[in-house]
C-alpha cells in the first residue's frame, strides 16, 4: 500500500499533519507521488472527516449558547462528532462516491498503469481511492486533494456534471447552518435572514467573476483579430 514510495521527510511530515488536522488541508508535495494508498485513506481522508466534523460540532455549539441563554451547558463534543461523522458526512459521501465513479472518477489500488501517450512516450498513471477522497474533500470543504490540483484533475473531476455535483456538496453544509441556527434558537426568520444574506454574496461574487471573465475574453478576441489584421 506504501507504492515503494520513500518516507516523508519530517518536516513535510509535520506540516501535513498540522495541515489536515486543522482543516487547512495545504499540501507541499504532489499526493499520487508522494504517498501511498493506506496514507491517503486512513491518514488524510479519515482528517476530513473529522477536522469538518469539529467545524460543524463548533458551530452548533456556538448556536446553543444563543439558544440556551438560561443553561451553561452546550452539549457533549464528543457525541456531537461522532453524530456528526457518522450520521451526516459519511452516508453522503458514501452516496457522492458511488455518483462520482458512475461519473468517471478513479476509485482503485492499483500501484499504477503504463500508457503510451500521445506523443509515444511511456508513463505510469497512479490509481488509488480517489472518489471516496473526493467526496469528502468537497463536503468537508477540505483542500488538497488525491492529486493536488483540487478538482482540476480529470481523475477527480471528470465531467461537466461531476463538476456540478462538487460544487453541490462544497454549498450544501455551509448553506444548510443557517436553518440549523432557525430551528435551534425557534426562529426559522434569523436563519432565513442569514441565509438571504449569504446567497445575495454568492451571486454578486459569481456574477462579477463571470462578467469579468467574459470581458477579458472578449477584449483577448478583439486584440487578436487585430493582430491578425
Amino acid at each position: 500500500m506504501s507504492l515503494g514510495f520513500d518516507p516523508l521527510p519530517s518536516s513535510t511530515a509535520w506540516n501535513t499533519a498540522v495541515s489536515f488536522t486543522t482543516n487547512t488541508n495545504w499540501q507541499s508535495y504532489s499526493g499520487e507521488s508522494t504517498m501511498g494508498h493506506l496514507v491517503q485513506m486512513a491518514g488524510l481522508a479519515v482528517q476530513n472527516f473529522v477536522s469538518a466534523a469539529v467545524g460543524i460540532a463548533v458551530a452548533a455549539a456556538v448556536i446553543r449558547g444563543f439558544a440556551r441563554r438560561r443553561s451553561d451547558h452546550l452539549g457533549n463534543f464528543w457525541v456531537d462528532l461522532t453524530r456528526i461523522t457518522l450520521r451526516v458526512l459519511l452516508p453522503i459521501c458514501v452516496l457522492a462516491a458511488i455518483v462520482l465513479i458512475l461519473g468517471g472518477a478513479v476509485q482503485n489500488l492499483s500501484p499504477g498503469t503504463d500508457v503510451t501517450t500521445l506523443a509515444g512516450g511511456s508513463q505510469t498513471v497512479t490509481g488509488g481511492p480517489v472518489a471516496s477522497q473526493e467526496a469528502i474533500k468537497e463536503l468537508g470543504t477540505n483542500g488538497g486533494g488525491f492529486y493536488n490540483v483540487n478538482s482540476a484533475h480529470p481523475f477527480e473531476n471528470p465531467t461537466s456534471w461531476t463538476s456540478w455535483l462538487e460544487n453541490f456538496l462544497l454549498l450544501v453544509i455551509p448553506f444548510s447552518m443557517p436553518r440549523l441556527l432557525g430551528r435551534m434558537v425557534g426562529d426559522n426568520r434569523q436563519g432565513y435572514a442569514i441565509l438571504a444574506v449569504m446567497v445575495v454574496l454568492a451571486v454578486v461574487s459569481v456574477t462579477s467573476i463571470c462578467s469579468s471573465s467574459s470581458f477579458r475574453g472578449r477584449q483577448a478576441q478583439a486584440t487578436g483579430k487585430c493582430v491578425t489584421e
